[in-house]
């Protein structure tokens, strides 16, 4: 076996390497997979002596038997991968789910230790990419960027309408210190900003961030932003009771997953003129709008339509991973649990049935 560097593929990722094996060759099936996913994933695959194939479909109980003939089923934030599902990969003889995002809220972990099919992810694709994401919706919403960026193609050059404010010597409050939340930590020291942090796994000696109860952040934040993992206790973590106790005009930014806020509760909280305004690349129910043009059908979606409506939200369509740096680590990393699996080593990015910390 021979063992190389893998300069362009692990920049940022340093300790991803590319594995040359002369063995059998095992099949991937790509799900949800779209053109940029086959330009990232194709090649590493195939250095690898590793057959891929990919389809659009969406994985669920409906579309696992498009797994049969395959030794890998490689996953993403909104396939769902329950116990039925694991049921019939496990028939059609899947040996490896391989998640290629770090989030795994969407997969039955119980159910795969059941079936004995092992489940990976990509922890550390690119924490940059997720958090400068972050601070693009925050300079959005604060500098009033997308009103501005149409009345000037419309030759409307007015300044009424568009007051922002600085955010030097502003509160931030980060909830979740994992890899994303600290780097949102940096940038936001580079702002001046002071940092609160919650996190109850949360070192007390992170620079740049002062520890505080979620409570505490909530109340003292000018802006609030969310690095949490999706789960049962993190479910709807910012609720309407929640919103009330947020400073009059406060910022809510939610680049994690959906599901950490009740969307229901924040239209209430926009209508109210409480809550400042919003910056979201997730929505709890994207499952059948992310990811696809949808630009000329009628959205059934109710709420996230009412959403769109105010002028102080902004939304982008789960982009914040998406940089060339983060999809090709998250190539180099999928592709390393394969040849790991193949060649009988620990699996280094195993998903542990109870996994503990602020994996983020």
């Amino acid at each position: 076996m021979l063992i190389a560097r893998l300069p362009e593929l692990s920049r940022g990722f340093p300790f991803v390497t590319k594995i040359h094996f002369q063995g059998f060759t095992m099949k991937i099936i790509v799900f949800s997979a779209r053109s940029y996913d086959s330009v990232y994933l194709k090649p590493c695959a195939e250095e690898n002596n590793l057959s891929i194939s990919f389809v659009e479909t969406r994985l669920n109980a409906q579309s696992a038997s498009m797994a049969q003939g395959y030794d890998v089923a490689c996953a993403f934030v909104n396939d769902v991968l329950d116990r039925e599902v694991f049921s019939q990969l496990k028939e059609q003889g899947i040996q490896l789910v391989a998640m290629r995002c770090a989030g795994y809220n969407n997969c039955d972990l119980k159910a795969a230790e059941d079936f004995d099919i092992p489940v990976v992810r990509v922890p550390e694709y690119s924490p940059h990419s997720v958090a400068e994401h972050t601070f693009a919706l925050i300079l959005g919403l604060v500098r009033r960027i997308p009103k501005a960026f149409n009345r000037v193609r419309e030759g409307n050059f007015e300044l009424n309408g568009l007051m922002g404010f600085d955010l030097n010597r502003k509160t931030i409050g980060v909830v979740g210190i994992g890899k994303i939340g600290r780097e949102v930590v940096k940038i936001a020291n580079g702002f001046g900003m002071k940092v609160l942090g919650y996190d109850p796994f949360m070192e007390d000696d992170i620079p740049g961030v002062t520890p505080v109860g979620f409570e505490d952040l909530i109340q003292q934040s000018d802006i609030v932003t969310l690095h949490c993992p999706l789960s049962p206790k993190t479910q709807h973590l910012i609720d309407f009771p929640t919103l009330q106790s947020m400073k009059p005009g406060a910022l809510l930014i939610n680049t994690s997953r959906g599901g950490l806020v009740d969307t229901s509760a924040i239209i209430k909280g926009l209508k109210e003129r409480h809550l400042g305004g919003l910056g979201i690349d997730v929505y709890e129910n994207e499952a059948g709008l992310f990811f696809n043009d949808r630009s000329e059908e009628i959205l059934d979606d109710d709420i996230f339509t009412r959403l769109l409506t105010f002028p102080n939200v902004i939304v982008t369509g789960h982009q914040g991973f998406f940089t060339r740096e983060a999809m090709s680590n998250i190539a180099s990393a999928t592709i390393q649990s394969v040849c790991e699996l193949r060649s009988g080593n620990p699996l280094s990015y195993q998903i542990q049935p109870h996994p503990a910390g602020s994996a983020v």
